[in-house]
C-alpha cells in the first residue's frame, strides 16, 4: 500500500492593509493553504470603503459609492464553497444616473442599452443608432482587452505570450481607440452634452479625459452592457461580507496595529514589524499606496523612482449632508454638469486647483435603504472633483467649493437647499491621504493620462524582494473596487 503524502504547510502570510483589496487578497491565500494574518491602522476594515453614522441618524457610505462587475465578488464566495446570496445581494439598477446639465436639460440614464438610446434621441436630439452603435463599440474593445489587461500581469513575460493578446491587438484598430477619451466621443457625437456624459467616465479612474487615452471609452460597457448596482445594505457591505468570509477562513485581523517597516534580508522579505511586535513571514503583500510603502516601510531599499514619480490621478472633496427633505427628481446617483468641462479638468490637473464652476455628484443611498435616513429625510454624498493634495489652501477651497455647490444644486432644483441641512461632516485629500496612507489622497494611485499609463502603473510583484507583492489601487490594474479585487486574484495567482 502507498502511503498518502501530507500536503507542505503552506507559508505563513501578511497583508497589510484591511482596504478591499487586502481582503480579497487575503481570503483567496487562505483559500490556498496559507495562515493569514492582516494589520490594519484604523480601528476597522475597509480602507476608503467604510462608514459613519453623523447625529440625527444619517448613514454614509464614506468613500466608493458604485458598484460594478459584482460578480468578482461572488466567485470569491464560490471559491470557498459557500452560496453568494446567503451571504451578500444585490439589485441591479435602472435607472443608473439622474443627468442634470447646465443648460437645464435633464435625462435618464436607463440601463438598457436601447432604453438609455431612445432617452438620448428625445432629450438631445442624437440619433439612438449612433447611441447604440457607441455602447456596442466599446462592448467590443472591453471583451478584446479584459482578459489581457484587466486579469494578468502586465510585467510578465507569460502574459504576451497568451492568445488573449494576440485577440486584443488584433482587435484595437477596428475599435477607433486612439487619441484621447475626449477626441473619441467628439468624433462619434456632435452634442457638447452627450461628449460631456460620456468624457465623464475618465473620471472612474481620476483622469482627465482631453489627456487619458480612448481605450478607457470602454468603461461605459461596464455600467450599460454588463450593468451598475446596489448591494443590500450599502456599499460598505461588500468589505463587510468579505471579512467575515475571511474570518470564516481562518484569516486573523489585527486593528490599530500599523506596520512600521517591512524586514529584509539578502533580497528576501523576512518579517513585519508594528509598534507592538517583530512577526516573521516569508510572504507579504502590501495594500498600502505604494508610494507610502517604499518610503516609509522600505526606507533601506532602493525604490522604482520613476513609478513612484508618475502624475497622480485626481481626489475627492465630499460633503455628507443630513437633509430634512426627500427629492423625488433625484435617484441614487446624480450628476450636476459644468458649463465648461475643459476648463474644471485644466483646473484639476493643469492649475491644481477646484473649479469655481465644479461638476457636482450626489449619491443619496436612502433612496434604496430607508433606514439611512430618518423619514422624510435624504442622506446626501456630496462629491468634486479636485487634484490631490500638494499643499493647497484647502480650507480655503472647502468654503467656496461648498457655496458653488449648494448655489448649483439649489439652482438646478429650484429649492434653496442650505437651510435644509441638519447635520454635515466633510472630507478633503488631507483627510483621504491621513486615513489611508493615499499619497497625496490620489484616490487611485497615478492618473491615466497619457497612452502608457498602463504599464506604468507598480507591478503586483516586487523585482527586487522575493516574497513581496502589491495589490490595490495604486498597482496594477488601477483603482476602482472591481480593479481591486482583480489586483487580489493576479496576486494570488502570482503567488501560486
Amino acid at each position: 500500500m502507498t502511503k498518502k503524502r501530507t500536503p507542505a504547510p503552506k507559508q505563513p502570510a501578511a497583508v497589510i492593509g484591511a482596504g478591499i483589496a487586502g481582503i480579497a487578497t487575503a481570503v483567496r491565500l487562505a483559500l490556498k493553504g496559507h495562515r493569514v494574518t492582516v494589520f490594519e491602522a484604523q480601528d476597522t476594515f475597509g480602507g476608503k470603503m467604510h462608514q459613519f453614522t453623523l447625529p440625527g441618524g444619517y448613514r454614509f457610505d464614506a468613500g466608493p459609492s458604485l458598484f460594478t462587475l459584482p460578480a468578482l465578488v461572488d466567485e470569491l464566495f464560490r471559491l470557498a464553497g459557500r452560496d453568494p446570496q446567503d451571504h451578500f445581494r444585490y439589485e441591479r439598477l435602472d435607472p443608473i444616473t439622474q443627468y442634470f446639465f447646465a443648460d437645464g436639460t435633464r435625462l435618464t440614464a436607463w440601463a438598457g442599452e436601447e432604453e438609455f438610446a431612445a432617452e438620448v434621441e428625445q432629450k438631445l436630439g442624437t440619433p439612438a443608432a449612433d447611441v447604440l452603435a457607441f455602447l456596442r463599440r466599446s462592448g467590443r474593445a472591453y471583451a478584446a482587452t479584459e482578459s489581457t489587461f484587466l486579469h494578468k500581469s502586465l510585467h510578465k513575460a507569460s502574459t504576451y505570450l497568451s492568445p488573449d493578446v494576440l485577440k486584443a491587438v488584433a482587435a484595437l484598430p477596428g475599435l477607433g481607440l486612439t487619441g484621447t477619451m475626449h477626441q473619441r466621443h467628439a468624433g462619434a457625437f456632435r452634442d457638447e452634452r452627450l461628449v460631456q456624459l460620456f468624457d465623464r467616465f475618465a473620471t472612474y479612474n481620476g483622469s482627465d479625459p482631453y489627456q487619458a487615452p480612448a481605450t478607457l471609452s470602454l468603461i461605459p460597457h461596464l455600467e450599460h452592457g454588463i450593468g451598475a448596482f446596489y448591494p443590500e445594505g450599502g456599499i460598505y457591505s461588500i468589505a463587510q461580507s468579505l471579512v467575515g468570509l475571511a474570518e470564516e477562513l481562518g484569516v486573523t485581523f489585527r486593528y490599530r496595529e500599523p506596520v512600521l517597516e517591512i524586514l529584509t534580508a539578502d533580497k528576501h522579505v523576512t518579517g513585519l514589524r508594528t509598534g507592538q511586535d517583530v512577526y516573521d513571514f516569508g510572504l507579504v503583500v502590501s495594500n498600502m499606496d505604494v508610494v507610502p510603502t517604499y518610503r516609509r516601510l522600505l526606507p533601506n531599499q532602493p525604490a522604482p523612482e520613476r513609478t513612484l514619480s508618475q502624475p497622480r490621478s485626481s481626489s475627492a472633496l465630499i460633503f455628507y449632508w443630513g437633509v430634512d427633505r426627500e427629492f423625488a427628481e433625484l435617484g441614487l446617483h446624480n450628476i450636476f454638469f459644468s458649463q465648461d468641462y475643459r476648463q474644471e479638468f485644466e483646473a484639476i490637473f493643469g492649475q491644481k486647483t477646484v473649479s469655481a464652476d465644479p461638476t457636482v455628484y450626489v449619491n443619496i443611498t436612502s433612496k434604496k435603504t430607508p433606514a439611512d435616513a430618518p423619514a422624510g429625510h435624504e442622506n446626501w454624498f456630496v462629491m468634486v472633483n479636485v487634484p490631490h493634495n500638494q499643499d493647497q489652501d484647502w480650507d480655503a477651497l472647502i468654503q467656496t467649493t461648498r457655496r458653488a455647490v449648494l448655489d448649483k444644486v439649489s439652482r438646478t432644483l429650484g429649492v434653496a437647499v442650505e437651510p435644509l441641512l441638519r447635520a454635515e461632516q466633510v472630507w478633503d485629500p488631507r483627510g483621504i491621504e491621513q486615513r489611508t496612507s493615499s499619497f497625496g489622497g490620489a484616490l487611485y494611485g497615478s492618473s491615466s493620462n497619457n497612452a502608457l499609463a498602463a504599464f506604468l502603473r507598480h507591478p503586483n510583484f516586487s523585482g527586487q524582494l522575493e516574497g513581496l507583492y502589491f495589490c490595490g489601487g495604486s498597482v496594477h490594474p488601477g483603482g476602482g473596487i472591481p480593479l481591486c479585487l482583480l489586483s487580489a486574484k493576479i496576486v494570488a495567482d502570482l503567488i501560486t
